[in-house]
């Protein structure tokens, strides 16, 4: 599981799992047009069933979208071949709104196993994880909170982790647009996770 790419550019890939959610999605990509930065949103596909506007406009304004699997389950507690279908289904999904196959993968609960690693490098997936897991943001421990300890993980390379899905993502909303401004004043390019993995290619 890749949680950073080390590098020697100030570069660094915000992502954000659970969506695509009507309400909180369309303000983190107002929050990244206005520093003409990009994310990766790693969906899962029942949302984007529920809601392909939304993943259609995230497209549109050149995010990436990576595959958090169909339904957002424990690919652990499944057997090889539901753990396929999951995939498959969602990169299904991802591919006719993008027009490409996903690159990357995040496990749901960032759980995995060797089944989960053969079946990601069969289909060519990078998996990747997140530095500041310690933020918490799912848990709405408080604005500052996911600050402080997000910020701990600021680096060249460094990937991070926000929810703009699955419960009420204020918190996680007012954090990102505290955070994103300070970044790209602190001369931070804000990339996708594929273009911070071409970093170690």
């Amino acid at each position: 599981m890749i949680n950073e790419v080390p590098n020697t550019q100030k570069r660094i890939a915000i992502t954000f799992d659970d969506g695509p959610n009507p309400i909180f999605t369309p303000k983190i990509l107002d929050i990244f047009a206005k520093v003409e930065g990009k994310a990766t949103f790693f969906m899962i596909g029942e949302q984007i069933d529920n809601y392909p506007d939304i993943a259609r406009e995230v497209v549109r304004q050149g995010h990436e979208i990576g595959n958090h699997t169909y339904s957002h389950v424990n690919l652990t507690e499944l057997s090889p071949l539901e753990c396929l279908d999951e995939l498959k289904r969602n990169e299904n999904l991802i591919q006719k709104f993008t027009g490409t196959k996903p690159l990357v993968f995040r496990p749901p609960f960032l759980a995995y196993d060797e089944k989960t690693i053969s079946m990601l490098r069969e289909r060519s997936y990078q998996m990747i994880g997140a530095l500041n897991t310690d933020a918490l943001d799912w848990e709405q421990p408080g604005v500052d909170f996911i600050l402080s300890k997000s910020r701990n993980h600021v680096k060249n390379g460094s990937i991070l982790i926000f929810h703009d899905g699955y419960g009420n993502r204020s918190q996680t909303i007012e954090a990102v647009s505290v955070l994103v401004p300070e970044l790209k004043s602190q001369g931070y390019e804000l990339v996708t996770v594929s273009e911070l993995l071409k970093a170690i290619e």
